[in-house]
């Protein structure tokens, strides 16, 4: 990973949007750093011996893998997603089944080769590429499969749930993300908590599961507050993955694009001020400009979707 990692970076912009900078010094460096340490892991999974009441007594534990690991990874951290799943997995001594997202499977299908170049024996890992009402379920469903891990949608991960109790009582480990907000009070260094603010809710053109999408500002310093990330956010630059200068690229799909459209309409009709929203048009590309609403009310639906929205608002 680390001798191809331009390759890698490249077809991570390629299929996500994202820079291809971010993805090579970011999510790649991060994922050889997480291979890494769970490689470490790997001698260090031991059983314990427990006090009892010898001779008549032996009592110990012993740590045993799990067995077939169905994992299916969303599409906004494709090579990152892989290898938090698979790290684990594999120190443990299980087999995976790897479903990456049908938006993004470049990166994970030449991981597959990487992993055959490393001398993986055959069947240790394994990628199928699919839809995820397709592979997915039946990842989700197959009484095979002793656990399955799913990064993404609320929804989804209910009906995973519900496959895996129905089936064979598989283990579930669910990421489903969330909306928590960026509390901002007048003892706070502001132009650092606008700087922050601001990644929380832009990285990764918002595509994020920990994407801080409210804010809310002590009434003293609001104004204050305001003219610093206005001031901030003028650096901020959307283009294409490839261009060096690049803080984000477009939006994962068209689906995606008409979504983050659709809420900024409703905040306008619902009387939110779109204090930044300066939208540039071009030629092509799912691109959304980041939006910046104020006077908003806590009945709008902008703020009270709670669930992991995805978007740059």
């Amino acid at each position: 990973m680390e001798r191809d990692q331009q390759l890698l970076a490249e077809l991570e912009s390629l299929d996500n949007g994202k820079p291809v900078r971010i993805a090579r010094d970011g999510d790649i460096a991060d994922s050889v750093a997480c291979l890494r340490y769970y490689a470490g892991w790997a001698d260090k999974i031991t059983g314990q011996t427990i006090a009892s009441n010898p001779p008549t007594k032996f009592a110990y534990t012993r740590e045993e893998p799990i067995g077939v690991c169905g994992q299916i990874i969303p599409w906004n951290y494709p090579i990152m997603m892989w290898a938090w799943k698979i790290g684990p997995a594999l120190a443990a001594g299980c087999t995976i089944v790897m479903k990456p997202s049908e938006l993004t499977p470049l990166t994970a299908l030449k991981l597959c080769e990487l992993v055959v170049e490393a001398g993986f024996p055959p069947g240790v890992i394994n990628c199928v590429p699919a839809m995820g009402s397709v592979g997915g379920a039946a990842l989700a469903a197959h009484p095979g499969v002793n656990k399955v891990a799913f990064t993404g949608s609320t929804l989804t991960g209910r009906k995973i749930m519900e496959a895996a109790a129905k089936s064979n009582l598989k283990k579930v480990s669910l990421e489903l993300g969330g909306k928590s907000p960026s509390l901002v009070f007048e003892s706070a260094d502001l132009e650092q908590a606008a700087s922050w603010a601001l990644m929380g809710g832009l990285y990764n053109s918002g595509q994020d599961c920990t994407c801080g999408s409210r804010i809310y500002v002590q009434a003293s310093i609001y104004d204050k507050f305001l003219a610093i990330m206005k001031s901030k956010i003028d650096l901020y630059k959307l283009g294409d993955g490839f261009h060096p200068d690049s803080s984000a690229g477009p939006l994962i799909s068209k689906v995606q694009y008409d979504k983050v459209n659709t809420f900024i309409k409703k905040g306008i009709a619902a009387g939110a001020k779109p204090f930044i929203h300066e939208p540039q048009k071009r030629e092509k590309g799912y691109f959304v400009d980041p939006v910046v609403f104020c006077d908003v009310q806590k009945d709008m639906e902008i703020v009270r979707f709670l669930d992991c929205d995805f978007r740059s608002i």
